[in-house]
């Protein structure tokens, strides 16, 4: 069950699970890290015409996760666990590397 302020399709879910194995349940506690980092998401995948936040948090694991915000809602998109360099990224090293990251208001 979606906690409040938090949204996703259940067929996404579905998809995300057998493609990752993340549970948007278990995604969405991403927002409570207060060591989140955020960046526009300007990746070729994003074809959409609504803006998407990529996002790096600790939920057990540090976790990659593409959301959009709906009105008051953050709509989770997609999520896995996050890449070596991702981990560099949220451990630190954000402010070194280029890519873009900053801590999450």
């Amino acid at each position: 069950m979606p906690l409040p302020g938090i949204e996703w399709d259940e067929a996404k879910n579905a998809v995300n699970k057998v493609l990752h194995h993340i549970d948007f349940e278990d995604v969405q506690y991403i927002f409570s890290d207060s060591n989140r980092l955020e960046r526009i998401d300007q990746s070729t995948e994003n074809d959409s015409t609504e803006e998407r936040v990529q996002t790096l948090g600790m939920v057990g694991k540090v976790l990659f996760a593409v959301y959009t915000e709906r009105g008051e809602h953050k709509r989770l998109i997609s999520a896995r666990l996050a890449t070596k360099a991702e981990r560099r990224s949220y451990y630190g090293y954000y402010h070194i590397d280029g890519s873009g990251w900053y801590k999450a208001s």
